[in-house]
């Protein structure tokens, strides 16, 4: 699945900042493909308000 960073971190709260940055996504804009499971899937859920999902 594609996963899409749509919104900036800038704001945010730190655990959602780095959720976002263990899954490689830095600034809008940056996407990254990857397989999934569970794991990728919670951590979606926790940043699911600055990210597009593509399956």
């Amino acid at each position: 699945m594609k996963i899409t960073l749509v919104k900036s971190l800038i704001g945010v709260k730190p655990n959602q900042k780095a959720t976002a940055l263990s899954l490689g996504l830095k600034r809008p804009g940056n996407s990254i493909t990857l397989e999934e499971n569970p794991s990728v899937m919670g951590k979606v859920a926790v940043i699911s308000h600055l990210v597009k999902v593509e399956k």
